[in-house]
């Protein structure tokens, strides 16, 4: 690990003046930057410790509900507003990560970990993520948990929150402060980027640019579903999750939303499928039609190809287990 120097933040603009220079990173719970701190993958060499800093609320605002960036991961699955309003969100926080990592790890790092990529993990390997020109060694190599939408030439890494997946279904919005003092409010599905030809700027957020909440309006009605398929049952990353919400009236389904995880850059919002479900009726071949929206333009690499059938499957059970199928 490179040397760095240390602060304790204990005021807000205080904290991103000093993250806004060269060299500069917050730290909240470390779950993933100490690790990669300790590959050298990032060397940062300044450390802005904001945990203490007062983002630990979870409030009420309106019909919906605003959650520090500070709140730990454990607090927010077990709040009963959330369980009770939001059950997808906390199913998500659940599946997510042992409990000591839940216990340490903030909403806002959760947003913010880098790819789970063995290569990016690798320095011996070429990535472009880490190394801007590198190459992608994923692209030619073992990519089985590799992306399957939303993937280029210069990157075929996954996103690894499970919590974000459940967010962006949720609408979730981020409140930002930058370096300057100012505000800024967010779509969270507008916060991750694509890959592209610039896999190593994941986010939109600025230099110095902090999470301070993230706000939830009012939960949409349905029944609420967070589905993880993985290789193993404990504390392991998706190779595919679904997150869905469905609102169905006798036999026709009113609203839908879904996302996946563990299949692109970013938590992937599925419009198409949908546009596909709102209005028809609650079937097997409904969910099998919206299924095939979703994935109609997903792509194997290889290894990763089986990825494509497994996403299509799970999002028909999961659709299933919320509406029924006649």
């Amino acid at each position: 690990m490179k040397a760095f120097t240390y602060e304790r933040a204990t005021d807000l603009r205080a904290a991103v003046a000093a993250a806004a220079a060269p060299g500069a990173k917050f730290i909240s719970g470390g779950t993933n930057l100490l690790d990669l701190m300790k590959l050298e993958i990032e060397q940062p060499t300044h450390l802005v410790d904001i945990s203490r800093l007062p983002l630990q609320r979870i409030e009420a605002v309106g019909e919906g509900l605003r959650i520090g960036a500070q709140a730990d991961n454990a607090t927010v699955a077990a709040d009963d507003r959330v369980r009770a309003r939001y059950p997808l969100l906390s199913q998500a926080l659940l599946a997510g990560a042992s409990a000591q990592l839940r216990n340490m790890a903030s909403i806002g790092g959760n947003l913010l970990q880098r790819t789970r990529c063995t290569y990016f993990y690798d320095p011996s390997t070429p990535c472009n993520k880490r190394t801007p020109g590198a190459g992608c060694s994923a692209l030619g190599g073992l990519n089985r948990s590799h992306a399957i939408l939303g993937a280029s030439p210069s990157c075929i890494a996954t996103h690894p929150s499970d919590m974000a997946v459940a967010l962006v279904a949720l609408d979730a919005r981020l409140e930002l402060l930058g370096a300057s003092g100012t505000t800024r409010e967010i779509a969270l599905r507008d916060f991750h980027l694509l890959p592209e030809t610039t896999p190593h700027i994941e986010t939109v957020l600025l230099p110095g640019e902090m999470i301070t909440a993230v706000v939830l309006p009012p939960p949409p009605s349905g029944r609420h579903r967070y589905r993880k398929v993985r290789d193993r049952a404990s504390y392991e990353f998706a190779l595919v999750s679904v997150a869905a919400i469905l609102s169905v009236t006798g036999s026709k389904i009113e609203g839908a939303r879904i996302a996946f995880g563990g299949v692109a850059h970013k938590p992937w919002r599925s419009l198409e499928a949908e546009a596909v479900l709102h209005g028809r009726p609650a079937t097997l071949d409904t969910y099998q039609a919206a299924a095939d929206a979703a994935l109609a333009q997903a792509v194997g690499r290889g290894h990763n190809d089986f990825k494509i059938e497994l996403a299509r499957r799970a999002l028909v059970a999961t659709l299933v287990e919320l509406g029924g199928a006649s």
